[in-house]
């Protein structure tokens, strides 16, 4: 069951408390670091009580048939971003119904999105899923693929990168997270170097890393169960 539209207006207030907080011990600008609320198997209403809160331009979910499901249902307002593993056969629903698709790791699954894309009036916006952790749990394309992927994605006339993503592996030591996080920022450093292009986006960090991301260098942090409560189960 949904929580109230108060309780989740008071963990968002807590988690913005822990994000400015980490903000203020790596020394960053609080603004340079966005919360991106994960409504995947909640209700529409969770989405509405991110409209109606004000101040959170996005949400972010796993599934493209569960988002092309909850989104008519939905006020409208917000940008909605595919967080989870995309397969090749949904990318053109995907590009439908998602503003960005933050978990590009593939070659294969660039060419079918920037063909999907095509008939589009502007570049539709992708994020690089590295797997920086080289966790095999974990979707995401190798660090050392990284490069020949970017090539291949800023190939695509339709499609602009706007950064990179990771998830960190799931550990109760918190240096694996920032090993992760850190080898994500260099590395996207050196690309946008070597392919002299702005990378600006580093979407890494979840409830139990966020502090371990910001310090690394994450403009974006992506956070569920912290804001709506436990999830129920996936249908």
């Amino acid at each position: 069951m949904l929580l109230s539209y108060d309780e989740f207006q008071s963990n968002t207030a807590a988690v913005l408390a822990t994000i400015r907080e980490a903000c203020r011990q790596a020394g960053r600008n609080p603004t340079e670091v966005s919360l991106l609320p994960v409504t995947k198997t909640h209700p529409a209403e969770a989405v509405d009580y991110v409209r109606r809160h004000g101040g959170l331009p996005a949400v972010g979910e796993n599934r493209v048939q569960e988002a092309a499901e909850k989104r008519p249902l939905t006020s409208g307002g917000l940008r909605w971003e595919l967080i989870g593993h995309l397969q090749s056969n949904k990318a053109r629903q995907a590009v439908e119904v998602f503003d960005r698709i933050q978990s590009v790791d593939s070659e294969k699954l660039v060419g079918v999105l920037a063909k999907a894309a095509s008939t589009r009036p502007a570049p539709y916006p992708i994020l690089l899923q590295i797997n920086a952790g080289l966790d095999p749990a974990k979707f995401g394309a190798d660090p050392d693929q990284a490069a020949r992927l970017l090539e291949a994605a800023l190939a695509q006339t339709s499609l602009r990168v706007e950064g990179l993503m990771t998830i960190a592996p799931l550990s109760d030591d918190p240096d694996v997270a920032r090993r992760t996080f850190s080898h994500l920022r260099e590395l996207r450093d050196q690309l946008a170097h070597r392919f002299q292009v702005p990378l600006p986006e580093l979407s890494m960090g979840m409830s139990g890393d966020l502090t371990e991301a910001v310090a690394a260098g994450s403009t974006q942090v992506r956070v569920g169960s912290a804001l709506f409560g436990r999830r129920p189960s996936a249908p």
